[in-house]
């Protein structure tokens, strides 16, 4: 509203010399005997030249609010569909561009944004599955370096408190002691299970092979509920997404898992994989510890890390962690085709 006053006094010597050129035009030049009219004369108990300022004034005030109305009106339109452009809803952009409601060269200006920004996404899921082809002929030399890799980690941790735990079983033996030293032995030997299964889950290839996301997942899932002792829901929908997407996807569960296993202290966590409204939604949900939105940086759930996956196939992540309460982890991938078959649903 700003703007209203500055349009008013614009208006206003507008409508002023407008007038004035028509008052010149029938009365001539102003003299007091001429142009005695306006103060002399009047209407509705009022000067006719007083109704003529009131007019203007009227007429101004109207114009510069309608004018900025309609300016504002056309700022929301505009802003509405760059919010469309950053939630990667290209048919809302096209279709507002072609309401005809904007000016012609603004509209163009959209669509060429649109299509430069479909062009980048389309880059990246190429890329994308570039690096999925090329990982597929290099897995077997990552593979023995990953076991490498692990067998280091379990000498390092869980050996080594597997090993602690043994020797204070053997303390207690000697001394007698009962249930204090039980409870910490107990206590040091399911950490380092979960340490255990943890590493395991890193263990497992990135790629998918042969397999689609749905069945990678059902795999995981069913093999962790026969090695924890937390319940596992999920529900897991045969979501068509190109092979770079989906090897990305299965990488981002594993992680999670992975960091709930050895951090959230959970009981409960559901897995979800669904396409809605034209995106595929990888959602996972502990009700564990969580953690403070200050520590998001330092915490190990390795957010950066997913954040970093979901940019590379043009996707959109978050995280939201509430103390005492949980995490959720959500990954929204757009689907570039849709496949016409039925969804192959599997839930628990």
């Amino acid at each position: 509203m700003r703007q209203i006053l500055p349009r008013s006094l614009f208006f206003m010597g507008v409508f002023a010399i407008i007038i004035f050129g028509i008052l010149l035009v029938l009365l001539g030049m102003p003299t007091v005997q001429r142009w005695s009219i306006l103060w002399e004369n009047f209407v509705a108990g009022l000067p006719f030249g007083l109704w003529l300022i009131v007019i203007m004034l009227v007429l101004s005030g109207g114009i510069s609010w309608w004018s900025e109305s309609l300016s504002r009106s056309k700022v929301k339109e505009v802003n509405a569909i760059f919010q469309a452009l950053l939630r990667n809803e290209d048919q809302t952009v096209i279709r507002a561009a072609h309401m005809k409601t904007l000016p012609s060269n603004l509209s163009a200006s959209i669509l060429k944004l649109q299509k430069l920004l479909e062009s980048q996404r389309k880059s990246l899921a190429r890329i994308s599955n570039e690096r999925a082809e090329t990982q597929d002929k290099i897995i077997q030399e990552r593979l023995v370096m990953e076991r490498q890799r692990l067998a280091r980690e379990l000498h390092d941790s869980v050996s080594q408190q597997l090993f602690a735990a043994s020797m204070l079983l053997s303390s207690m033996t000697e001394s007698g002691e009962t249930a204090p030293g039980l409870a910490q032995t107990e206590k040091m030997v399911q950490q380092a299970q979960l340490e255990m299964r943890a590493l395991l889950l890193h263990l497992r290839p990135a790629a998918l092979h042969d397999k689609t996301l749905q069945r990678g997942l059902f795999e995981l899932v069913a093999e962790l509920k026969e090695k924890v002792n937390f319940t596992i829901e999920h529900k897991l929908e045969d979501v068509p997404l190109q092979k770079g997407a989906e090897d990305h996807l299965f990488r981002i569960a594993q992680e999670t898992l992975s960091n709930t296993l050895r951090h959230s202290k959970a009981t409960e966590v559901h897995i979800l994989f669904v396409e809605r409204d034209g995106f595929a939604i990888l959602r996972i949900q502990d009700n564990g510890i969580g953690f403070e939105s200050e520590q998001s940086k330092s915490t190990s759930y390795g957010l950066k890390h997913i954040e970093e996956r979901a940019i590379e196939i043009g996707a959109t992540s978050k995280i939201v962690s509430v103390p005492s309460e949980g995490t959720i982890v959500e990954v929204k991938v757009p689907i570039e085709r849709k496949i016409g078959h039925d969804t192959n649903l599997i839930s628990r």
